[in-house]
This record gives C-alpha cells, sequence and structure tokens, in this order.
C-alpha cells in the first residue's frame, strides 16, 4: 500500500519523510490531485545484523517462561 503526499506539503521535509520509510515502501506525489511521481526505498542489499553480534551479551530468562499460562487452562484439559 502507498502514501499519498501533495508536492508542495513533502518537499520541504522530503528528506527525513524518505528516511523514515521502509524498503519497497512507495511515496506517490501529487500536485492539484493528480500523482506525479512515485519514490519507492530500494530493498536491502544486506542485513543489518551480522551473526554472533550478540555473543558477549547476557540475557535474563524467567525460570518459568514456558510453563503454562492461566488464562488458557481451559484448553489445556
Amino acid at each position: 500500500m502507498s502514501r499519498t503526499l501533495p508536492m508542495a506539503a513533502a518537499q520541504p521535509k522530503l528528506p527525513e519523510i524518505v528516511a523514515a520509510m521502509v524498503p519497497g515502501e512507495e511515496l506517490v506525489l501529487t500536485s492539484d490531485g493528480e500523482p506525479v511521481a512515485i519514490v519507492t526505498r530500494p530493498p536491502r542489499k544486506s542485513w543489518p545484523c551480522q551473526p554472533g553480534s550478540a555473543r558477549d551479551r547476557t540475557f535474563w530468562m524467567a525460570p518459568d517462561f514456558d510453563a503454562p499460562l492461566e488464562d488458557f487452562e481451559e484448553s489445556m484439559e
């Protein structure tokens, strides 16, 4: 799904609008209600994370993280 903005409203802050777009998102720029341009953010060429980048971090997990929830007791019977 693409967003639509008037050219006059988008022009002063176009760099911020483009930076906030996700890869593959389209932005349709209009003038007098008619589309005049489509701006598309290209897909990523590489993944932002590297394998093993969280190796030295410590994580805490509750001892009962996989215990059944009380809300679902009826469906577990």
